[in-house]
């Protein structure tokens, strides 16, 4: 066994259930488990780490996912970089789609699209309603983020065009 088998993205992958629903299940509702769930997620996804976003709500077909405006996330023209938003995008829906996934399947990103629409600044929050998979049937999803500032204004809107399918049998 390598030490990679371990990683908490790898053991999702093979699990027999759907790992990111127990764990958002188990903890959302104590004190700091949603911010402990969303450093987890986190540490399945390194990249995805570097906006420290926070999810605030997940539900089957829905998730609402957070990002502080910091230093570090802004371009040349002091707002959110674009590249920022949509790592907060794929994230969202991702998570939303992961979550509504039955227990045997699992899904890859196949193509991203986004409209910037306004300049971001402030906190940004991401939200997702996707459609919910019955089975681990072979199939395409759209899965629209709109990502919106403070005072409720859109600033952004992205498509993931999602490959759900069974896992693979360990």
């Amino acid at each position: 066994m390598k030490l990679a088998d371990l990683s908490l993205a790898s053991i999702a992958a093979t699990s027999r259930r759907n790992t990111l629903r127990d764990l958002w299940d188990r903890l959302h509702r104590l004190p700091g488990g949603k911010r402990l769930f969303s450093r987890l997620i986190g540490a399945m996804a390194p990249y995805t780490d570097t906006i420290r976003a926070d999810v605030e709500l997940l539900e089957r077909g829905r998730a609402e996912v957070s990002m502080r405006d910091r230093p570090r996330l802004r371009n040349h023209l002091r707002s959110v970089h674009a590249v920022a938003l949509v790592n907060l995008a794929e994230l969202t829906g991702n998570t939303a789609l992961s979550y509504a996934l039955p227990d045997d399947a699992r899904f890859i990103v196949a193509g991203l699209s986004i409209e910037y629409l306004k300049k971001a600044r402030g906190t940004i929050r991401a939200v997702c309603e996707c459609p919910v998979p019955e089975s681990s049937e072979r199939r395409e999803y759209q899965i629209p983020v709109s990502l919106r500032d403070a005072t409720g204004v859109e600033v952004a809107r992205a498509t993931l065009r999602s490959l759900v399918g069974p896992k693979k049998q360990a």
